[in-house]
């Protein structure tokens, strides 16, 4: 069985992410994706508790969202989430959503910081934090690096 990125959710495209087109609003996706990524935070331990315990939180640096296929309401989307790279302080994930039938209908790759919330500047992962993310690298390192990464906005 070949390896696949991590599902973080699974969801119905709600009725009000559905815009004046017909489809799912560019908004919507990014609120799909944002909530993925709470999933990715929770799974690596940053709850509530953690994030008071260790006075560390996660703030997003950068986000690049590819719209590739219209979703329509009530259609299932599942995301998934692969660890591109990281380090003792960023992580570097692509997102990518999927719908019933496995049709990529978005991409977003992020750059996420960590951030100390006594200081209000970037800090270190917590060591626990630290281990899962180091834990995911490895399981994510077998992956096949994902179409789109990287990708930057130009005119041709």
């Amino acid at each position: 069985m070949t390896q696949q990125p991590t599902k973080v959710m699974e969801e119905s495209v709600r009725p009000e992410w559905v815009d004046y087109n017909g489809h799912m609003n560019d908004a919507a996706y990014v609120q799909v994706f944002s909530a993925a990524i709470d999933q990715v935070l929770l799974d690596l331990g940053l709850d509530a508790s953690m994030r008071e315990r260790y006075r560390f939180t996660i703030y997003t640096l950068e986000n690049h969202i590819c719209y590739l296929h219209e979703c329509h309401e009530g259609e299932r989307i599942r995301v998934t989430v692969q660890l591109i790279h990281h380090d003792a302080k960023r992580l570097h994930l692509f997102l990518v959503m999927e719908n019933e039938v496995g049709t990529r209908v978005a991409t977003s790759e992020q750059m996420l910081m960590g951030v100390s919330t006594d200081r209000g500047k970037s800090a270190p992962f917590p060591q626990v934090i630290a281990d899962k993310v180091v834990e995911r690298a490895k399981r994510d390192a077998t992956l096949v690096r994902p179409d789109g990464v990287g990708r930057s906005i130009s005119i041709r």
